[in-house]
């Protein structure tokens, strides 16, 4: 199994770095467009729809992120800026305030109308923000510094939690998930960060330190709140796509909840 996963996992790295680098704006636009479709795919089966409904779900779901495209595309900054923030705001609203409150509730829903609302809440933005933090320097840095951390947190909270965990995060979600996991992921974005400015030569952008704190808090929300949608369904996988992992899903659940945060961060800071 761990071969596999590792076997998996260089195969995805190498192809993503590829297409992140090499893509032009519209083959870009359209990897965004198959992620965000495959996360939908997977994210009607964990909303228990099924048939005309998950179709028409997926439908519905090309249409919304095709006029996010022609906005993206199309739009004089001046028009594009604040309707890309509406919608960062939102997720932001959702992941800092409505999703701790489902976890101090334990709100258990199964009304597929509702998931559907808040699977366009999770996947919609992200796919925005892969467009808009590729598109944000000459080369993709933007995005794939913000990658980079998420997977370095996830990595370190993995083997920190493997060595030391005894303290559960959140049992009822996640039983494997520790504080001491938490704090290896602060302590392993934080060495990245500040590697990433001396190397990139914002040394003096302690800024960047403070986005590193929230980015990884807010990677473990989305983390556990993948583990929560995936335990109402009665699943351990969102799926199948990616051998030895699981789903597309699986693998950008702390993305779903940083990129948007991200992408808000990088158009208020252009704008001052």
């Amino acid at each position: 199994m761990l071969k596999q996963r590792v076997i998996t996992a260089v195969i995805l790295a190498l192809s993503f770095l590829f297409a992140l680098f090499i893509f032009p704006p519209s083959l870009w636009a359209l990897l965004v467009t198959l992620i965000v479709m495959q996360g939908t795919w997977e994210w009607s089966k964990l909303a228990q729809m099924r048939g005309l409904v998950a179709v028409a779900y997926m439908v519905v779901t090309l249409i919304l992120f095709l006029a996010i495209l022609l906005m993206y595309f199309v739009f004089h900054p001046h028009l594009k800026d604040p309707i890309q923030i509406l919608i960062y705001l939102v997720a932001a609203a959702f992941w800092l305030m409505l999703v701790p409150a489902w976890f101090k509730h334990g709100w258990n829903i199964h009304n597929p109308w509702l998931l559907a609302m808040v699977g366009w809440i999770v996947l919609l933005p992200t796919g925005l923000a892969m467009l808009g933090l590729r598109a944000a320097s000459p080369q993709p840095w933007w995005l794939l510094g913000v990658m980079g951390l998420v997977w370095v947190a996830d990595i370190s909270a993995y083997f920190a939690g493997r060595m030391f965990g005894k303290n559960k995060l959140a049992p009822r979600i996640s039983p494997g998930k520790t504080w001491e996991g938490v704090a290896g992921a602060m302590l392993g974005a934080l060495v990245y960060v500040v590697l990433a400015m001396s190397v990139s030569g914002l040394s003096q952008r302690y800024s960047l330190i403070l986005f590193a704190i929230v980015g990884v808090a807010l990677s473990v929300v989305g983390d556990l709140f993948e583990s929560a949608i995936k335990r109402l369904a009665g699943v351990k996988d969102s799926g199948t796509l990616l051998p030895g992992h699981g789903g597309l899903l699986d693998r950008i659940d702390g993305l779903t909840s940083t990129l948007p945060f991200a992408a808000l961060v990088l158009i208020l800071m252009r704008q001052t």
